[in-house]
């Protein structure tokens, strides 16, 4: 009897998967060619990406694959076509790159993720070492406490990762702030070796100054506490969004809206897929607890991917139709 059970169980396993396999085989994708997002190396994007291209390969029968690229050559691939997709725009960080480039026409912003914040953040521990340390003018009279091992003279801020478009903001604040005499501005080389640097300081209670966003698995396990930025003002953070800003001048960062931009061309020849983008949005705290899975497991973007699509279907099924969620669930 128990054999006949094991069996049977088998024969109905083996039908499931041939069922799925021949639901995701029914769907014809819009593109006859496979779907190209930009691949930027942080980690809400890196999971959001697998999660879309999981819906797209298994719900709508496309096929997909990532680039790897970082935010301003993301944008401008995304002009030029060479991109369909780019899940992950930090309008903030891109200002006025995103709106000369939305201007052409080639470009769209169709779906908002969330909303993300940035800040200058130092660790608890330091800010009650440093109780008089309360805001980024004060930095200065603190350079010794920073002190950067290649320039003992002066201390290290940890500003955004080469090559990504809070580059130019923090860059631009950091001089706004008329700190070039009194510490180096450390841009790390990637996203990894940044948290890498910041997590080794934390873990030996290290002070250390940097530029961080979130959602963000480090900044959710970490202590930390923001530094203080003079009050936000739309004109002067626009110009410190701009590779060309010729006199920056110091302003808080504003709530960041997430979107996703698409290919206008692609978007016109799959106005199915262009619509699921359009719909695609995640609650912060699933975000959050998303991330957080992440850090705990230590799983790759992959594996967190599939995880959120089997424990937050009550997120992604909205941005979808039925048959697709179907199709989708059949697959996980």
């Amino acid at each position: 009897m128990q054999f006949n059970v094991v069996k049977t169980l088998s024969a109905a396993a083996v039908f499931l998967a041939f069922a799925g396999s021949a639901q995701a085989a029914d769907a014809t994708c819009e593109v006859n060619r496979p779907v190209k997002f930009g691949g930027m190396n942080w980690e809400s994007n890196l999971v959001l990406v697998d999660v879309e291209r999981f819906i797209l390969e298994k719900g709508y029968g496309c096929e997909t694959e990532t680039l790897p690229t970082e935010t301003l050559p993301a944008l401008a691939a995304l002009e030029r076509g060479d991109l369909d997709v780019n899940t992950e725009i930090w309008l903030n960080s891109v200002a006025e790159p995103w709106e000369k480039a939305e201007k052409t026409g080639k470009v769209k912003r169709v779906g908002e993720l969330y909303l993300g914040g940035e800040s200058w953040f130092i660790p608890r521990y330091t800010a009650e070492r440093l109780p008089e340390l309360k805001s980024a003018a004060d930095l200065p009279k603190f350079k010794d406490e920073f002190k950067d091992p290649e320039e003992p003279s002066k201390g290290r801020f940890y500003g955004c990762p080469a090559g990504w478009g809070c580059e130019v903001t923090s860059t631009n604040l950091f001089h706004a702030l008329g700190l070039d005499d009194t510490y180096t501005l450390y841009s790390p080389g990637t996203g990894a070796a940044q948290k890498a640097a910041l997590t080794s300081a934390y873990k030996r209670k290290q002070n250390v100054v940097f530029y961080y966003w979130y959602p963000t698995p480090l900044v959710g396990s970490m202590d930390l506490v923001k530094l203080d930025l003079p009050a936000y003002d739309a004109e002067t953070h626009k110009c410190l969004t701009s590779p060309d800003c010729k006199d920056p001048k110091p302003s808080a960062y504003p709530e960041n809206p997430v979107f996703t931009g698409v290919n206008t061309k692609f978007a016109q020849e799959a106005p199915k897929l262009t619509e699921f983008f359009s719909k695609v949005a995640v609650p912060l705290p699933e975000m959050d607890a998303t991330l957080a899975h992440m850090e705990e497991s230590g799983d790759d973007a992959a594996d967190v991917a599939q995880w959120f699509l089997k424990n937050k279907a009550d997120v992604w099924t909205k941005w979808v139709p039925a048959e697709v969620a179907e199709r989708v669930q059949a697959a996980l």
